[in-house]
């Protein structure tokens, strides 16, 4: 039953908060506890996240399929300060998204801090869900930073 309530409250602070990705999968995971088909959760959680990246990957991949970015696009963005950058950028980002990954598959309860934050973060701070892999990873990366510094 607690399992229930938590996640009627997440579908509330995801309506409130602005996230229909949190309220979305409260519901269907809400959906699944009430339809008894809890044998289905441990597979959720298993090949969620890489489904989850999947198609993730799908989405940004389709300005290429379409036809929308064309070779000679890619090689204008390498020519240029704003591209290397954007590079750069990417590059630190999968990996910090790593460093999240593994963070999560150490300590998968830390998820709920991060679902709490991204709320936060959302409500308060007019920020955008990015998910929370990302979150993860700054969170791995705070962590160390505070390993470092405090000892």
């Amino acid at each position: 039953m607690a399992g229930e309530i938590v996640l009627v409250a997440l579908i509330i602070i995801g309506l409130v908060g602005r996230s229909p990705i949190i309220a979305t999968a409260a519901c269907i995971l809400l959906a699944v506890k009430l339809v008894h088909l809890e044998r289905f959760l441990p597979s959720i959680e298993r090949r969620g996240l890489e489904l989850g990246l999947l198609f993730l990957t799908f989405s940004v991949l389709v300005p290429f399929a379409s036809g929308r970015i064309h070779p000679k696009d890619i090689a204008a963005v390498l020519t240029t300060w704003p591209g290397w950058l954007a590079l750069i950028g990417g590059a630190a980002a999968t990996y910090i998204n790593g460093k999240g990954l593994d963070l999560l598959r150490i300590d998968p309860q830390i998820i709920v801090g991060l679902v709490l934050g991204s709320i936060v973060g959302i409500v308060f701070l007019r920020g955008v869900p990015v998910g929370p892999l990302m979150a993860a990873g700054i969170t791995a990366l705070l962590y160390k930073l505070f390993k470092l510094i405090g000892g």
